[in-house]
């Protein structure tokens, strides 16, 4: 009688499994190391452009929420330094002033009747109108 043990069973297995890993060991012929660089570089590519797509698809996802349904809504903001704020916030239909520092939100004054700003104007257009004169200024320096 004969009798079969795992081990036999399982060598042609490994056998066929140690041919990849030997193959894989081996430097393909045709390559030096512009081919390297290449693969290197295609790979790099990859990664980075996966990472912007995955941001992409982050922003998509968060911007289908409800936008009428929000009860807390940044009025208008204005820097007071580097990392000072003053923050106008309405929450349902009292607008609060807020103090914004590193380390603390402080409620500042809870305002009788709210500011109203025109519609289509954003909050704070400081940043914007020196923009546009910047590169007003480039437009004509370059006719």
């Amino acid at each position: 009688m004969f009798r079969f043990s795992g081990v036999a069973l399982l060598l042609p297995f490994t056998a066929l499994a140690a041919e990849p890993a030997a193959q894989a060991a081996m430097p393909m012929a045709g390559s030096g190391i512009t081919g390297q660089l290449l693969q290197l570089l295609l790979g790099l590519l990859l990664v980075v452009g996966l990472i912007f797509l995955l941001a992409w698809v982050m922003r998509r996802v968060q911007q289908l929420g409800p936008r009428g349904g929000q009860v807390i809504k940044i009025v208008a903001s204005q820097a007071l330094g580097p990392r000072d704020r003053l923050v106008l916030v309405q929450v349902g239909g009292e607008q609060l002033l807020l103090g914004l520092t590193p380390g603390r939100i402080a409620p500042l004054h809870v305002l009788k009747e709210p500011v109203h700003l025109p519609d289509g104007e954003p909050a704070s257009t400081e940043f914007a109108q020196r923009l546009m004169e910047l590169l007003g200024k480039d437009q004509k320096d370059k006719s």
